[in-house]
């Protein structure tokens, strides 16, 4: 899904999992006709579990689930938001996931991944609604720069101020867990407002639908091998089971044929970027260091001419082995020797089961740009430990991995 769009609701139970790659606290919010919440005690979290027709639980990730059946005649939409767990972080290098599943079978209904954000503290991901008699979800992926408190404020909510510590003080939030959130300590203040948000675009036209860029939907491996578009996600997980085992990734290549001759040597050399949770370099493997993180990253050397059939080059990566300050890998392709990719044909790069030698992900490059640089696509660990691979095809000006550092850490 992307921002503004929806979705119906087949299923009358669903879950809306919302992950990242760090521990998030997940929220859900039964509003009324107007927007608000009837009383506190539609606000649902970890402290406060449970209300008509909605519940929260937590495991690998928090999950508000919506049984609409059991949700009252009055209200008339349910709001999920997301925080990080980190008192006063923001969502600046992390990218929140949504997963909104047949609460009966587990079947996946719709994905949201929001576009990258910034200083924003907390987020309004989705929303369950009423539409007449059917019941939809819409992905809105709207940031708040003053926190959970703001959200709630805004909707309603009216959370005492904590007083100062006392022997009885009230029970404690749950270990890990950040204290509900305080709307302003005077009830005449106007409400916390929503971090800025760009003005609407005007509708787009047909031609434009018609050129919009794929889906950003996330899928996974349960119906075996998958081809990506660009911006397309697919999580590493098979029957609800993260894949941690050893993969490698094989990029290949072409030289471009100009009419009957023959096409030009490329030099290009496959690398990858480790990152830590702040998109900053943790170390990369290329031809010039086919080795790192003792072992866990390998390279299988370089190819001088992009000649033969098969991979050119492949990096074998340990999944389950990845230290647990590498929270991102960014693969790329440059050309050393100076060739722009409009003089490269059949870039692509595919990630296969090392033990099996079994395809899983391909990604063609169905375009080309005369520069020297191109983001293949990216691994992101999420907190429950599975791995998304998207898709990127992002075409930066770089002959070398240094190059790409930069543009590779943007991209996460």
């Amino acid at each position: 899904m992307t921002p503004g769009s929806n979705l119906p609701l087949t299923a009358p139970r669903v879950a809306v999992e919302v992950t990242a790659p760090t521990r998030l606290d997940v929220s859900g919010l039964l509003l009324g006709e107007q927007g608000k919440v009837r009383s506190d005690d539609d606000f649902v979290f970890y402290n406060q579990p449970t209300a008509p027709g909605v519940t929260h639980s937590s495991g690998t990730a928090d999950t508000i689930t919506v049984d609409t059946a059991a949700v009252p005649a009055d209200v008339h939409k349910i709001v999920v938001t997301a925080s990080l767990d980190t008192p006063g972080a923001s969502f600046a290098g992390t990218e929140p996931t949504a997963t909104v599943r047949d609460a009966a079978t587990q079947a996946v209904v719709a994905t949201f991944t929001p576009p990258q954000l910034g200083p924003e503290t907390a987020l309004v991901v989705v929303e369950v609604y009423r539409r007449g008699n059917a019941w939809k979800v819409r992905a809105v992926g709207q940031g708040y720069a003053n926190g959970l408190g703001g959200i709630a404020a805004d909707f309603g909510v009216d959370v005492e101020e904590p007083a100062a510590p006392q022997a009885s003080a009230a029970p404690a939030a749950a270990p890990g867990r950040t204290a509900p959130p305080s709307p302003p300590p005077t009830p005449h203040a106007p409400p916390p407002q929503p971090a800025p948000q760009a003005a609407p675009a005007p509708p787009p036209t047909p031609a434009a639908q018609a050129a919009a860029p794929p889906s950003t939907g996330k899928i996974n491996l349960d119906k075996g091998r998958v081809s990506l578009q660009k911006n397309q996600t697919v999580s590493l997980t098979k029957g609800g089971r993260p894949m941690l085992s050893t993969v490698k990734m094989g990029l290949g290549w072409e030289p471009a044929y100009r009419g009957r001759g023959r096409g030009q040597d490329i030099d290009l050399d496959a690398s990858v970027i480790a990152y830590d949770a702040n998109r900053k370099k943790v170390d990369a493997c290329y031809f010039g260091k086919l080795v790192i993180l003792n072992g866990v990253v390998q390279h299988s050397g370089d190819n001088l001419t992009g000649e033969g059939g098969g991979d050119d080059e492949v990096i074998t990566v340990h999944l389950g082995d990845l230290p647990a300050q590498v929270s991102g890998l960014v693969f790329t392709v440059n050309s050393f020797s100076g060739q722009k990719f409009t003089e490269v044909a059949k870039a692509y790069c595919r990630l296969i089961d090392a033990a099996t030698d079994q395809e899983l992900v391909r990604f063609d490059l169905s375009n080309a740009e005369p520069r020297t640089g191109v983001l293949m696509c990216k691994l992101v660990r999420q907190f429950s430990g599975e791995w998304d691979m998207t898709a990127l095809g992002e075409y930066v000006d770089s002959r070398t991995v240094r190059g790409m550092v930069k543009p590779g850490g943007a991209a996460l």
